[in-house]
């Protein structure tokens, strides 16, 4: 007679249940934030990169409270670092306000001092020949060169010979009488049939600051059609100024011209640099 098996029972399992997907947190903004204040903050301390600080400074402020924002929702985990770039933002753009300040005031003082040092220097005052002498009347000198009646020259006309002209910064320059002299065998700038003159130049630098003597140049002019009185080169004729004039010092030069023999007189015209005013002196011959 045959058994009856009993059924084979299968264990049971319980029902499977799906995980929800976890939360990426978004930490980008923050990051971003903090990167881009570091490299404006630093870029602040460099004045001339002061645009680039403001740019980044801003971008760094505007990504940092974003991250915060998202910090406090729960959607990213790095609220210090978001903090850290915000405050990197706004000391960034402190800097760069502080870096544009510093620019524009340096570049103003540059362009105040370079308009100063090509501005003319005027002529304000002159003196007339002797005026400084002991023992000379008030006449402007023992032949009267000062002027008539020992009047002094009007500042800006033309000169007699000995008076001196003072600029703004107390240099004072004042020209000789023009006399005659034989140029020497290989003398250049004489032509046959002229007269040869010396003038003797004497620049005093009575100013705080030394005084640049090789930029100072002299020409001359002959006669009533102010024809071009070359320059005469000779022995110990034609060299001009060099080097510098200490402050309470002065240095005379001799200068040789070549004027056609029918001239009555002689213009000089002589220019200390070329950011001073040019002063003529009308030599008799």
């Amino acid at each position: 007679m045959s058994q009856t098996q009993p059924p084979q029972q299968y264990p049971q399992y319980p029902p499977f249940q799906q995980q929800p997907p976890q939360q990426v947190a978004r930490n980008g903004l923050g990051t971003a934030a903090l990167i881009l204040g570091v490299i404006g903050a630093v870029s602040g301390l460099i004045p001339l990169l002061f645009w680039l600080a403001g740019i980044l400074g801003v971008i760094a402020l505007v990504l940092g409270l974003t991250g915060r924002g998202r910090a406090k929702r729960g959607e990213a985990t790095n609220k210090g670092v978001a903090l850290a770039g915000t405050i990197l933002g706004l000391a960034a753009m402190g800097l760069a306000v502080f870096g544009a300040y510093t620019t524009f005031k340096a570049v103003d003082d540059a362009v105040d001092e370079l308009s100063k040092s090509v501005s003319d220097t005027k002529t304000k005052d002159t003196k007339p020949a002797g005026s400084d002498a002991k023992g000379k009347d008030d006449k402007g000198g023992e032949d009267g060169k000062g002027g008539k009646d020992g009047e002094k020259p009007a500042s800006g006309k033309t000169l007699a010979a000995g008076d001196s002209v003072v600029y703004d910064d107390d240099l004072t320059v004042a020209v000789s009488n023009a006399v005659t002299f034989s140029p020497g065998e290989f003398a250049a700038g004489h032509k046959k049939g002229n007269h040869a003159y010396k003038v003797t130049v004497t620049v005093t630098n009575d100013s705080k600051e030394k005084f640049d003597a090789s930029l100072l140049t002299a020409d001359a002019r002959a006669g009533q059609e102010g024809s071009t009185a070359e320059q005469i080169f000779d022995e110990n004729l034609g060299d001009g100024f060099s080097g510098t004039i200490l402050p309470g010092k002065k240095a005379t030069v001799v200068y040789g011209f070549d004027a056609p023999a029918a001239a009555k007189n002689l213009t000089v015209e002589v220019t200390p640099s070329f950011d001073y005013d040019g002063s003529q002196w009308d030599l008799k011959l």
